[in-house]
């Protein structure tokens, strides 16, 4: 199985159970710390995720950074549950995808905002509103800029991508007119 699916799944889990009991939002803050922390210290990581280490010893290091960091006793149980599984090393895709669906529970969609150019926040805020009004959601947009694009945006929400780039209508013309067809 693919690590995707199996983050996908174990994500999935926990966002039922923070459904359940309405957590949700403390079980996303809590998995940020634990990724946070596997981030800052890689030694820690290493400690926790090498398998040429002695199983009994590493679940014992992951269980005391656990008991430290004051986590919801859903979240240990979780940790100790993917350690256990042989599916820690998946604990920041499973991060991820919790975020994804978190945002899905609250009803925000984030958006990547590939631009051309610097865009002002009176136009991200045009185009966040009607991201917005087409979604039926909130939307967070995540911007970068790409000088490649030429002009235009490009805008991910999910699987949809909008390409309003000059380059792709650059390349649309040039399979035309390859094509023999008028444009």
């Amino acid at each position: 199985m693919r690590s995707s699916a199996i983050a996908r799944r174990y994500a999935k889990a926990l966002i039922l159970i923070g459904k359940e009991d309405s957590q949700a939002e403390t079980y996303r803050e809590e998995l940020d710390t634990i990724v946070g922390l596997l981030n800052k210290e890689q030694m820690l990581e290493q400690a926790i995720c090498n398998p040429l280490y002695i199983a009994s010893s590493r679940r014992n290091v992951l269980l005391a950074v656990v008991d430290t960091m004051e986590l919801s006793k859903v979240i240990k149980s979780f940790v100790l549950l993917l350690f256990d599984k042989g599916r820690i090393n998946f604990l920041r895709d499973v991060s991820n995808y919790y975020n994804v669906l978190a945002d899905e529970l609250k009803g925000i969609v984030r958006a990547d905002l590939t631009t051309a150019t610097e865009l002002t926040e009176e136009i991200l805020g045009q185009i966040k509103d009607s991201l917005s009004k087409m979604t039926g959601k909130e939307v967070t947009l995540e911007t970068k800029q790409d000088v490649s694009l030429i002009g235009g945006i490009v805008t991910k929400i999910g699987d949809l991508v909008l390409d309003g780039s000059i380059k792709t209508q650059l390349q649309n013309m040039r399979e035309s007119l390859k094509r023999g067809e008028s444009v």
